[in-house]
């Protein structure tokens, strides 16, 4: 196994709060803890992005938000305007959920015109795009095509599950995602990671982030093994 610093490892950590009944008060909560481990960042719906950002102002934590969240079933005008806007309040990373039904319609071109339209409202705001493909609802094939489709329209990763979905990230997805994109994207896994050894089998199987709510658990997990 990859051995890792427990520092290392917080900053593959996307430190998530995505939750319908999230406080300000837990998100602040979650902005100190992200701050107190250095985690990659904090992620929020758009509502608390302008909080988030407040709060981890002058620190090397990102804001990151969601769009299309959590079943991707909107417009790409509306998920590329959430975007956009998210970007203004203070978001340098945004997680959309691509359009599930259509891939599996096999609409591929309103899949990537979905993606195309995030890409451009990120990359020309300077933020980066992780694309949610809710790996628990796809065949392999449509993971495969989700992945390829994600690669050429621009985004610089791709993402297992919203947490919202009928399953999580698994390894063999994780194994699949990394050896459809290659190595130059990154593989997000998210959902269902709560302990030091399922996220360490996830980062082995090729992912270079995790989103996780127990990213504290976790990282204390990996301090208190290296006692």
């Amino acid at each position: 196994m990859t051995e890792i610093t427990p520092e290392e490892l917080a900053r593959y950590i996307d430190h998530t709060l995505l939750k319908p009944e999230a406080t300000a008060e837990q998100v602040k909560k979650v902005c100190r803890e992200a701050l107190q481990y250095h985690f990659a960042s904090v992620c929020v719906h758009p509502s608390y992005v302008e909080l988030v950002a407040k709060e981890l102002s002058g620190s090397d934590v990102k804001a990151c938000s969601v769009a299309g969240f959590p079943f991707g079933a909107t417009l790409p005008e509306v998920k590329a305007f959430e975007a956009r806007k998210a970007i203004e309040l203070g978001a340098q990373e945004i997680d959309m959920v691509i359009n599930i039904g259509a891939l599996k319609s096999g609409n591929e071109e309103l899949v990537r015109k979905d993606i195309e339209a995030v890409v451009e409202a990120t990359h020309g705001n300077g933020a980066i795009l992780k694309v949610i493909i809710e790996t628990a609802l796809l065949t392999d094939d449509e993971k495969v095509k989700a992945c390829l489709i994600a690669k050429k329209a621009g985004a610089d990763y791709v993402k297992t599950s919203t947490g919202f979905g009928p399953g999580g990230a698994t390894i063999e997805d994780v194994k699949l995602m990394r050896a459809t994109v290659g190595p130059s994207m990154g593989v997000k896994a998210a959902g269902g990671i709560r302990s030091l050894d399922k996220a360490m089998a996830m980062i082995e199987a090729g992912a270079n982030r995790i989103g996780a709510s127990a990213g504290v658990k976790i990282v204390q997990e990996a301090i208190e093994r290296r006692r």
